[in-house]
């Protein structure tokens, strides 16, 4: 009897329960932790940017907060601003929530039009006396800036 087809169908079996083990793995660490950034934002006429998006996130042992930054070329000097707008007490009970961060960036003024925005899940754990963050979820993509 020769071991080839014994070693090939051991071989594809291990494969078919890596690949769902790796399935499950990612999908399910995603329903339970994450941040989305919403396809828009707002830039009212006094430069305040409000962003949104949803979190979810559990096991929270200290304050976790949903904080955001967004950046955008300028079309002055070419540098890239960076700047926070915000943050958002979280609520790590598993279910998906919304967050809204607003805030006057301090530096330049940003127009309406494609930005780069981050959003962070960051909880604040005092297991060694001190707040040390903890990172639950970050997120980043485009988004639209309009007006209004």
């Amino acid at each position: 009897m020769s071991l080839r087809p014994v070693c090939a169908a051991l071989g594809t079996a291990a494969a078919v329960l890596l690949l769902a083990a790796t399935a499950a793995g990612p999908a399910s660490a995603a329903r339970t932790e994450g941040v989305t950034v919403d396809p828009a934002g707002r830039l009212a006429a006094d430069g305040t940017v409000t962003l949104s998006g949803t979190y979810r996130c559990t096991g929270a042992t200290g304050p976790v907060f949903v904080s955001s930054s967004v950046s955008q070329d300028s079309a002055q000097d070419g540098m890239v601003l960076r700047q926070g707008v915000g943050g958002t007490r979280a609520v790590c009970d598993g279910a998906v929530h919304r967050w809204t961060n607003s805030g006057m960036p301090s530096a330049k003024t940003l127009t309406p039009g494609t930005a780069g925005v981050e959003a962070t899940l960051m909880e604040l754990r005092t297991d060694s006396g001190l707040p040390l963050p903890h990172f639950h979820a970050t997120h980043t993509q485009d988004v639209t800036l309009t007006r209004g």
